[in-house]
């Protein structure tokens, strides 16, 4: 069973909003993060609490912003749920429930990086700073990785199914996603490189 808190904040968003209330299921977990998932077709929110307060509740709108957003998009078979149309949502309600800017920008940027990019949009203090801080870091870890060794030439990918996945018969590296419907519908080349 949910907290009161927890109960009574989906409560007081739900009807700000005007929308119907999800159920709420909760868990316990030991660690510090939590997570959430929302199913609208099922109309209910869960939330796995971690032992960090503040990280609950913002779990917690995060998962009313699903709640009370638009449906997804889909774009080239992905489904968009974490786009800017989200995050209006999503970071207006962290500010109306008093979640700091600083904290949501480490906390969301943490999970999902693309809210970097849309709290710059959105004019949010300090996403500006997050972000190039970020883009630094990515930057400093690309020079400090090895240079990759080609392991496979390029070559002419051959689609065979192994089991359960699709993989290039000339490597054996798994094809999925959008690269995998795309190869499909045409042949590709690509080269296989190691990691470092």
């Amino acid at each position: 069973m949910a907290p009161s808190w927890a109960r009574e904040l989906v409560r007081g968003v739900c009807a700000a909003a005007g929308a119907p209330e999800p159920l709420m299921r909760w868990r316990q977990a030991r660690r510090a993060a939590s997570s959430g998932v929302t199913r609208r077709s099922v109309g209910s929110i869960s939330v796995t609490a971690g032992t960090d307060p503040l990280d609950q509740r913002l779990t917690v709108l995060h998962e009313l912003a699903h709640w009370l957003g638009p449906f997804p998009r889909r774009r080239r078979g992905r489904v968009l749920h974490h786009d800017a149309r989200f995050y209006a949502i999503a970071f207006d309600l962290y500010r109306r429930h008093g979640i700091p800017d600083a904290e949501v920008l480490v906390r969301e940027g943490g999970r999902y990086p693309s809210s970097l990019r849309h709290a710059r949009a959105l004019g949010i203090a300090g996403a500006d700073v997050a972000w190039r801080s970020r883009r630094e870091a990515l930057g400093e870890r690309a020079r400090q990785r090895p240079p990759a060794r080609v392991l496979v030439a390029e070559h002419t990918v051959r689609l065979v199914r192994d089991g359960r996945w699709t993989r290039c018969s000339v490597c054996g590296a798994r094809v999925v996603g959008p690269i995998l419907a795309r190869l499909r519908r045409r042949s590709g080349r690509h080269i296989l490189l190691s990691a470092g």
